[in-house]
């Protein structure tokens, strides 16, 4: 690939990864509007990397605090519920919240990645699925935090989050849409959105990455190399910025962008 498009797409997947407005959607556009090549899987790979490492470092502390106190539950005396706190409950949810992306992707991912990847079921699913955020968000009551979150609340996200294997619809757009609903503030629906993706994306990548093993791979080191750094600073800039803005700017801007998008790529689809 050119710099020029290992610089955009690797920004691209870093911003998207983590917004609410759909890496899918953005992914399509140079490709469409530039007839820019197929980044190819190590590329993939790269970028997959890039951004977990930048979410692993934004939340280091509540992954290390999690992984202690899902572990540690396991030791001591009295039972399991006796040993429980905040963070391994966490952890539990987490878990669950993964297992319907997993199951379901396993299952219907073939089907949905051949049969989903066009120009009209991606506008759909940005502009729809825009729609419930902005409804969420405004009325969702958000008073609750994540020590209020139960495994009952984790699978109802869980199962939300299974809709994103539909291109288009956004990972952490449908989860912090799930979380709203339940009645979570703005900064906790994003922090569990977060969380969540960190096994999802070590599954992609590891995915990936045998398929890459499989297939071999002509990539340039130095296009790998910047990928990964790339991805991390941009979704790592990306998520500091988002939750920080998140309580006073609110869902409406992601779903005005998420509008006009959806139009352009319908644009796009009556030019074909």
């Amino acid at each position: 690939m050119e710099l020029m498009h290992v610089v955009a797409l690797a920004v691209i997947q870093g911003l998207t990864e983590f917004l609410p407005i759909s890496s899918s959607a953005h992914l399509i556009l140079p490709s469409q509007v530039f007839g820019w090549p197929d980044q190819g899987l190590a590329f993939d790979v790269a970028v997959h990397v890039g951004t977990l490492l930048a979410v692993v470092m934004a939340f280091r502390k509540d992954v290390a605090n999690i992984l202690a106190g899902w572990f540690g539950q396991f030791s001591g005396s009295g039972t399991l519920a006796a040993r429980q706190t905040e963070d391994s409950r966490l952890g539990w949810a987490v878990l669950l919240a993964t297992l319907p992306a997993v199951i379901f992707g396993g299952l219907l991912g073939d089907v949905v990645e051949t049969a989903g990847r066009s120009i009209a079921v991606i506008g759909t699913t940005t502009i729809v699925f825009g729609l419930l955020l902005w409804w969420a968000d405004v009325k969702g009551a958000r008073t609750r935090d994540l020590a209020t979150l139960t495994l009952k609340g984790a699978l109802i996200i869980g199962l939300f989050q299974a809709l994103a294997l539909i291109p288009g619809t956004s990972r952490s757009g449908i989860t912090i849409t799930a979380a709203l609903l339940l009645g979570f503030e703005r900064q906790s629906a994003a922090r569990f959105s977060f969380l969540l993706s960190i096994p999802l994306i070590v599954a992609a990548g590891l995915l990936k990455g045998l398929e890459l093993i499989e297939t071999g791979s002509e990539a340039q080191l130095f296009d790998v190399a910047l990928g990964v750094v790339l991805s991390f600073v941009s979704a790592l800039v990306c998520i500091k910025l988002f939750l920080k803005a998140i309580d006073s700017i609110g869902m409406l801007p992601f779903v005005i962008y998420r509008l006009l998008l959806g139009m352009m790529l319908f644009g796009m689809l009556l030019l074909l």
